[in-house]
């Protein structure tokens, strides 16, 4: 027991700076209390005290602001950051070394009884705000950016951003922790498409000055009263 104990809190030095001593852990840590609750919570609703596993949670929630059913499965070395808002359904499921921040849904999207909450893998990071909804499984070592609202499978190693969520390209293969899941290379894809069309036009637009000049060398008449010339670093500010 004091083993997993000294586990769970040595998670949170791992993935938090700002954790600066053990007493501070015990006592200042919302996420870190709202896991001694749910594991107490778990254990009753697992052993047939329904109603004691609900008002036992019901009391985390209270203290915590950290909404998690006793039905729900969390394995070991869980992390949640500041934790204010996150809720986790009855028939989730969390692998180990998981990491969720403030704001965080782990919802259903059906009233049907059975499994209707999300399924994450091991090391699987989810950014503030995020929303994972339905039956779906969100791979191992995958990343939800903030905000993100997910309603389809993530694969293993995949970064999902944006609403509706769509995976991105992310060249992180260290395995190392992701704050808040944003990766230096996730670029959005929408992003990427239009510098390539903000390139292009500027491409053309010189172009066509060459043609210009060359046409004004050869003595041939060109109008005067041409549109100024496209300025890239305009619309790069905006997309930036």
């Amino acid at each position: 027991m004091f083993a997993r104990l000294k586990e769970e809190i040595a998670v949170v030095f791992e993935r938090d700076p700002a954790a600066r001593n053990t007493w501070e852990v015990i006592t200042c840590y919302p996420g870190f209390h709202a896991l001694l609750i749910h594991r107490l919570a778990h254990r009753l609703w697992t052993a047939g005290l329904k109603w004691l596993a609900r008002f036992v949670s019901h009391l985390g929630r209270w203290l915590t602001g950290i909404e998690i059913h006793p039905g729900a499965r969390i394995g070991r070395r869980f992390f949640i950051d500041h934790g204010m808002g996150v809720v986790i359904g009855e028939t989730s499921e969390i692998g180990d070394d998981c990491t969720l921040y403030h704001g965080v849904t782990l919802g259903g999207t059906s009233w049907n009884k059975g499994k209707r909450h999300p399924t994450l893998g091991r090391n699987v990071v989810v950014g503030a705000g995020a929303k994972i909804l339905g039956p779906i499984v969100i791979g191992d070592g995958a990343k939800v950016g903030s905000n993100a609202v997910v309603v389809k499978p993530v694969p293993a190693g995949a970064t999902a951003i944006g609403i509706p969520a769509r995976l991105v390209e992310t060249h992180d293969t260290q395995g190392r922790f992701a704050a808040y899941a944003v990766a230096r290379d996730a670029n959005d894809p929408m992003a990427q498409a239009l510098h390539e069309l903000i390139d292009h036009t500027a491409d053309n637009d010189r172009r066509i000055e060459q043609i210009i000049a060359e046409l004004k060398r050869l003595g041939g008449k060109t109008d005067e009263q041409q549109a100024s010339s496209f300025d890239p670093n305009y619309l790069n500010r905006i997309v930036d």
